[in-house]
């Protein structure tokens, strides 16, 4: 119901921008906090995600919900698709963070 009323012009940027880190964050393989955690790291994905989308769809116009449901059940198929292409720009985003982060660090090497 997402991805279709993110498609969807009615919809705010706003709440396209909030469906995009919402998808994002539900398709990226790195979580906020790592599954192996024990309990913390399965609660970041039980909390986090549905504060996310219930946010995503306070966001959208009523009238695009509805459709987008409608259109949800009439063709599931269309949900089944692969997106390659934001799956690359996911990874792409996160190895850059990686790289970033590993830079930092580089340079702030102390010997004790």
């Amino acid at each position: 119901m997402l991805s279709i009323a993110y498609s969807d012009p009615r919809t705010p940027w706003t709440a396209k921008l909030l469906i995009g880190l919402t998808v994002g964050y539900l398709l990226s393989p790195i979580d906020l906090i790592p599954d192996f955690i024990p309990v913390l790291g399965i609660l970041d994905d039980l909390i986090l995600v549905p504060i996310l989308i219930t946010a995503s769809i306070k966001l959208i116009p009523e009238i695009v919900i509805m459709e987008a449901r409608v259109e949800a059940v009439k063709n599931p198929k269309r949900m089944k698709k692969n997106n390659w292409i934001v799956a690359f720009f996911i990874l792409l985003l996160w190895l850059l963070v990686i790289y970033k982060l590993f830079t930092y660090f580089q340079g702030k090497t102390s010997y004790f």
